[in-house]
């Protein structure tokens, strides 16, 4: 199954080039009240709603796919949860590149471990991406994207998978520099998600996908998800570690080689296999 968040918040359901409005599936959801839940909804609530979303689309109102502003498909992530250097290639290009890279940003995932983005930075795909501070470079990283599904603590690699509720396509803008990871990470629109989340029951072996990043029409990233140094599983079994994750969360995984500079009047094309394609404009603000 394929759903996204669409327009004003409507829930849909893709099949094709159609959106299904399944907003009425959403009625199962009991009201919050504050102090909100930490964790998203929609995504808590899967499983029940799955059902109810089937029964929705006889009735539902049908829109074309290119006709609707596509959101974030995860609409209130507790956190952002993101893996620097986790292909072996893009490690030996940082640490070839010492005038982009700094040398505390090219040690391994181990010893760097994981880091947070800040969940004001996250856009849907139908938003540009602004570079808010164009004196500075500004760069694209093509990520699979894991959404957590329920609530995981300590969990082991084995049994990992079983807490993704789906996947989706990342984008980890960043901007090169000094700083912290997680301040040139987090500037507003600098985490894009979509198109839509792809459940996991069709997409159950996120190993092997292939990854590919254009600009302007120019291959910039092409790889495949098994030259993980740590996989999807492995990834939740390190943040599980150390954070509790919680349904919504997003896990972006890594991006492979080939990270380049966008400017002003880019278009970005990114797709990975079993998911789609999005495409992505960039303006300066």
């Amino acid at each position: 199954m394929k759903i996204c968040l669409f327009n004003d918040n409507r829930l849909g359901l893709i099949e094709g080039d159609i959106v299904y409005d399944v907003s009425q599936a959403l009625r199962i959801l009991s009201p919050a009240r504050y102090p909100f839940p930490r964790h998203d909804l929609l995504i808590a609530n899967l499983a029940e709603l799955r059902p109810e979303i089937s029964l929705a689309k006889g009735s539902a109102a049908v829109f074309k796919l290119s006709d609707v502003e596509l959101l974030s498909p995860v609409g209130n992530p507790g956190k952002i949860v993101a893996a620097p250097v986790n292909y072996q290639a893009h490690l030996d290009e940082a640490i070839a590149d010492t005038e982009t890279f700094t040398r505390a940003n090219v040690r391994k995932i181990q010893e760097t471990g994981l880091f947070l983005k800040a969940t004001s930075s996250l856009i849907g795909v139908s938003k540009p991406i602004v570079i808010n501070l164009p004196e500075r470079r500004t760069d694209h990283e093509i990520e699979l994207v894991a959404v957590i599904g329920k609530r995981a603590k300590d969990v082991k690699a084995k049994d990992a998978l079983a807490y993704v509720a789906g996947y989706s396509i990342g984008l980890d803008i960043t901007i090169r520099g000094p700083e912290e990871r997680s301040l040139r990470k987090s500037l507003d629109t600098y985490s894009v998600l979509g198109p839509w989340l792809v459940t996991a029951d069709e997409l159950s072996e996120p190993q092997g996908l292939e990854l590919l990043l254009e600009v302007n029409g120019e291959k910039r990233q092409h790889a495949n998800t098994r030259d993980l140094i740590m996989n999807v599983a492995e990834l939740i079994e390190f943040a599980s570690t150390y954070y509790t994750l919680e349904p919504g969360d997003l896990l972006y995984t890594g991006t492979p080689e080939g990270v380049g500079p966008i400017v002003h009047g880019d278009q970005i094309k990114a797709r990975i296999e079993g998911i789609g394609e999005i495409v992505v404009e960039v303006v300066s603000s």
